[in-house]
Order: C-alpha cells, then sequence, then structure tokens
C-alpha cells in the first residue's frame, strides 16, 4: 500500500509542476498587458514591469516564481486588489467557495444515494419513474438555469430566500447556491447507484444469497450497498471537479464574492500573479481530490493495489 501511495503522490507533484510550466508560458504568451491604463506613459509602464520584475528573461521570471511559489508566495495583485498578496486574497474568498462548495457536495451525494436507493429497490414503479424524471432534468439543466429557476421561485415569487448574497446572513444566502450547485452531483449519484444496484441484484451470487433466506434488508445494507459505494467513491471525484468549475457561475449569478468571482475579475483584469495563483490552487484542489479517491479505492478493492504493482 506504501508503494501505491508514493507512487501516486509522486505523479501528483510532476502533474503541479507540468501545469505550472504550461500555464505560465500561456500567460506570457497572451496579448495584453496588466498595466493598461491610457493615462500611464511607456515610461511609468516600464517602471513598473521592472518593479514586478516582468522585464526579465521568461526562463528566469519562471524560475523566480516557481522559488517564491514553493514558499507560499505567489507574489501581490497588479490591478485587482493592488498590491494585496495573492495567498491573502486567495484565502479571503475561498472561505464562502469550501462553505458552499461542501453543503452541495453533502447535499447532493446524500440525496443522489437516497433516490437511487428508492429507484433500484421499486424498479418498474411509479417512485423508478419519479427518481429517473429528476435526475434526467438534474444532468440536462445547467447550473446557471437551475439557478435562474430557484431564483425566480424561492427569491422573487415567494420571498423566501435572498437572490443574492447578503454578508449579514451567509447561510441563508448560501441556501440557493447549494441548491443549483448540487443538482449535477444529485442527478449523477442517482443514476450511477440505481444502475449499480440493479446489476448486483440480478447477480448470480445476490440470488443465491436471496435463495438461502436472507432478509432482504440484510442483503440490500450488507452486500448491495457496500459494493454501490465502490463505484460512487470512483465517480465522487470527477463530479467534485465539475461542481468547482461550476461553482464560478453560480458565484456570478448570485453575487458571491468566493474564489470563482475572483478568478473571473482576475482574468479581465490580465492580473498574471491573480490568475496563476487561484489556478495553480484548484489544480491542487483537483489532484488531491482525485489523489485521495484513488488511495480510498486501493483501500476498498485491494485488486487496484495489486495490478499497479505488477
Amino acid at each position: 500500500m506504501k508503494k501505491y501511495v508514493l507512487k501516486r503522490i509522486l505523479i501528483a507533484v510532476i502533474t503541479l509542476f507540468l501545469i505550472t510550466l504550461i500555464l505560465f508560458i500561456m500567460e506570457k504568451a497572451m496579448p495584453g498587458s496588466p498595466f493598461n491604463d491610457e493615462k500611464m506613459s511607456h515610461a511609468q509602464v516600464a517602471a513598473l514591469y521592472h518593479k514586478y520584475g516582468l522585464d526579465g528573461p521568461v526562463p528566469l521570471q519562471f524560475l523566480n516564481y516557481l522559488k517564491n511559489m514553493l514558499s507560499g508566495d505567489f507574489g501581490v495583485s497588479y490591478t485587482v486588489q493592488v498590491n494585496t498578496p495573492v495567498t491573502t486574497m486567495i484565502l479571503q474568498h475561498f472561505t464562502i467557495s469550501l462553505q458552499i462548495g461542501l453543503q452541495a457536495t453533502v447535499l447532493g451525494s446524500v440525496l443522489g444515494f437516497l433516490m437511487g436507493i428508492l429507484a433500484a429497490i421499486k424498479k418498474g414503479t411509479i417512485w423508478d419513474n419519479l427518481m429517473t424524471g429528476i435526475s434526467v432534468l438534474g444532468i440536462s439543466l445547467p447550473n446557471f438555469v437551475v439557478a435562474l429557476i430557484v431564483s425566480i421561485i424561492f427569491s422573487y415569487k415567494l420571498m423566501v430566500f435572498p437572490g443574492t448574497y447578503q454578508p449579514t446572513q451567509p447561510f441563508v444566502s448560501s441556501i440557493l447556491p447549494t441548491i443549483a450547485l448540487s443538482t449535477f452531483t444529485m442527478a449523477s449519484i442517482e443514476r450511477y447507484v440505481r444502475n449499480d444496484m440493479i446489476d448486483i441484484m440480478n447477480s448470480d451470487y445476490y440470488r443465491l444469497a436471496d435463495s438461502k433466506g436472507i432478509k432482504k434488508f440484510q442483503l440490500i445494507g450488507h452486500h448491495v450497498i457496500r459494493n454501490t459505494l465502490i463505484s460512487v467513491i470512483t465517480v465522487l471525484a470527477p463530479l467534485m471537479i465539475d461542481l468547482i468549475a461550476g461553482s464560478m457561475v453560480i458565484e456570478k449569478a448570485f453575487a458571491i464574492p468566493g474564489l470563482g468571482t475572483l478568478y473571473i475579475s482576475a482574468i479581465q483584469a490580465n492580473d498574471y500573479n491573480v490568475v496563476l495563483g487561484i489556478t495553480f490552487f484548484y489544480a491542487v484542489l483537483f489532484i488531491s481530490i482525485m489523489l485521495i479517491v484513488d488511495i480510498l479505492y486501493g483501500l476498498i478493492d485491494p485488486r487496484i493495489r495489486l495490478d499497479e504493482g505488477k
């Protein structure tokens, strides 16, 4: 197991380095400048480039950036929040994004799992059709459409929840974004759980256990749901990545001052350090999720570890 984990960590580190290198090169190749103020003279722009070390050779810039990044220093913002450390900006904005992301993950996973179990047990009934219909809608509708629907119903019509983020009511104003963000996760997990459970319930070993007179509750709990968890864990990582990506749209829709909103603002302003810092942060987040799921999968199914060792 130790060899398996170390190999996964090494792959993750190499991937992060390559992502940083490619993004740095792309940033330098893109047109535009963080200092596009028409009132500034060429001399002033040149002075700013020198101040922030943007006038040196690109390889040297990358090495300096990499050295500072390893110590947790992503530089300062050029335009979005002038001279504010990027690390400080990320931590400030990520708190809100993390809250909504965790809420959406838990809500979507729990509801999706329960809906999948109900659909599988009640296969062919109205309950199965209802759960399937809900999941099809959840997969088909983009996050911003769901955000629009829940805003119209619960904010503008019923006036139950605020339509935009309110700093004085952080939890209440996060409910609608959480619902909008969790829909795809809920629908996807419902489909995986339903299909996987039906496959297991149609298998020979399940029928053999059923013929021995074991109670259906025990069969489903000990055999079906336990094996279904493996499938859910494998799809949870890409679903969480989709959720993080979707949060950018949701944050804009509900005027949430999260990391996604900051990221979009930095891209629009050509704020290189903020864009690189947030992209690296997202990359670490994505790879960490994949790494954790990979390790969990190896723990649950030892055959994966054995295959890796060959």
